[in-house]
């Protein structure tokens, strides 16, 4: 049986994947904690690592998870690390997000109104249907906010320019948060926005079967 650790989005959780089936794996949901003051990102996935207890796991990060994932990775041997609705280098992060990053505004964001969900936030991560609404709200309202802005800091500034050689890249066509002309995925989701963990999700858990057969 397969190990798979999964690490959800932005301040999410697990319940980001409640809808997809791994039937047939071992899956582990890596816990976020709390950043120190002024960690650096590869310290932050170095903490993480004691929840990674199977030797060569499969990673799935999904959005800012992928970016963790891939910094464990770094720090540890792994079979396979699958990135959903994420990025593999700092050169896919949009330039306007690289360039807020030089300048510091994402340090003057209002992280209280990032908490909020409305037709805004629904648009931004495709959430679509009632139920993905609903789900995004309370995700948005439980994140914490010194983590959410810590996170959002990393990923503008982020600085790897390297990608595991053992990575699956899965992205959709309609993400607006990190659109999909700025990325090269393996494999592309027709229509798939940046929830499309739970609003694609029969699609999304057929491509991880067949990726996991294949491993």
């Amino acid at each position: 049986m397969k190990s798979i650790y999964i690490l959800s989005g932005l301040g999410a959780d697990e319940r980001a994947f409640g809808q997809m089936d791994f039937a047939g794996a071992d899956v582990s949901f890596v816990k976020w904690v709390l950043p120190d003051r002024g960690e650096s990102i590869e310290h932050y996935a170095g903490r993480l690592l004691p929840q990674i207890t199977s030797p060569n796991p499969i990673l799935i990060g999904l959005s800012f998870g992928g970016i963790v994932a891939i910094e464990m990775a770094k720090q540890i041997a792994t079979e396979h690390v699958i990135l959903i609705a994420s990025v593999k280098t700092r050169n896919e992060i949009p330039f306007y997000y690289r360039w807020a990053g030089m300048i510091g505004i994402q340090k003057l964001l209002p992280t209280h109104l990032l908490k909020t969900a409305n037709f805004i936030t629904n648009w931004f991560f495709g959430a679509t249907s009632e139920s993905a609404r609903a789900l995004l709200k309370r995700i948005l309202a439980d994140t914490d906010p010194a983590f959410l802005k810590w996170a959002i800091n990393q990923i503008v500034c982020w600085r790897n320019t390297a990608s595991p050689a053992r990575l699956t890249h899965i992205h959709g066509t309609a993400d607006r948060i990190l659109p999909i002309r700025f990325v090269t995925p393996d494999i592309r989701i027709n229509n798939g926005g940046h929830f499309m963990t739970w609003e694609q999700s029969e699609e999304i858990s057929r491509l991880i079967a067949g990726l996991l057969s294949g491993f």
